[in-house]
């Protein structure tokens, strides 16, 4: 008796339509407001590939009708296609600005808040816990660290890189700040729990009405807005704006500017803004 034959997986090398391709465009930006360019589609093939032979599926075309149908797939897909780079101390004159200029001007009446809000796998919340925790000590301070990518998220709360991932940290904040991984956890490191503590990693999604998350001194939106087009520029400023307290930063990736955009914000120096008093 003849057997059926066993569905053979797509791989990463399986061919992604321009068809189906404008499915996964139409989506992501529908989701999380971002534009992926036409040169992105060997990326994205790349990186759902895995989901396919994951689940056992023969072509994009039949993962396309899988996620609409399961919406934790789709958070899935949210994921994969929405991870972006970062490192600790990353354009690191923000962070001087922070502890040179913001910090020193902080009444200490109310405690600062900061929202990393593209926060990714952490690295850019822990950096200014470091810094806040070097300036402001134990008391006074608190951090909400948001992403749309559940992944990462989880990621982010173990608070465990490897040991590469250091190397950017200033030495007095490492040893002050971070854990050496022994055993089984050797080549990495923890940011020590104390500081972790600190930061409450949250699921926000921008492009949306935010949740009620009180106002800020300082919201970092770096190097997530060359993802928008202008409108949706405007209209996550405009959310994020309204979380500033009088007088308080909006600091954005070196390579995007706020110019042209009616925010109510002034330029204090290249991508560092801030809102009236």
């Amino acid at each position: 008796m003849a057997t059926k034959a066993p569905v053979r997986p797509a791989t990463a090398g399986s061919t992604l339509s321009e068809a189906e391709f404008g499915e996964f465009q139409r989506m992501i930006f529908d989701v999380a407001g971002i534009h992926m360019a036409a040169s992105k589609r060997t990326m994205v093939a790349g990186r759902l590939a895995k989901r396919l032979k994951a689940l056992q599926l023969a072509s994009y075309a039949e993962y396309w009708q899988y996620l609409r149908r399961d919406p934790v797939e789709k958070q899935t897909a949210v994921d994969l296609l929405t991870t972006n780079e970062t490192y600790f101390f990353r354009e690191p004159r923000h962070f001087d600005f922070l502890r040179n200029t913001i910090l020193p001007g902080h009444s200490r009446q109310q405690p600062f808040r900061l929202w990393s809000a593209a926060c990714s796998s952490g690295e850019e919340p822990y950096t200014a816990a470091m810094v806040l925790a070097q300036v402001l000590g134990k008391a006074g301070w608190e951090i909400l660290a948001s992403d749309i990518s559940t992944q990462v998220l989880a990621q982010a709360r173990t608070g465990r890189y490897p040991m590469a991932r250091a190397e950017k940290i200033p030495q007095e904040l490492l040893k002050n700040y971070c854990l050496r991984g022994v055993g089984a956890a050797e080549g990495t490191f923890m940011v020590e729990p104390s500081i972790r503590s600190r930061v409450d990693f949250r699921q926000i999604n921008l492009n949306i009405k935010l949740p009620e998350v009180g106002s800020f001194d300082v919201i970092f939106l770096r190097n997530v807005m060359i993802y928008f087009n202008t409108e949706t520029k405007q209209q996550i400023v405009a959310r994020l704006v309204a979380r500033l307290k009088p007088g308080g930063y909006l600091i954005i990736g070196h390579s995007e500017t706020l110019n042209g955009f009616q925010n109510g914000l002034k330029a204090v120096m290249p991508s560092v803004y801030r809102a009236g008093s």
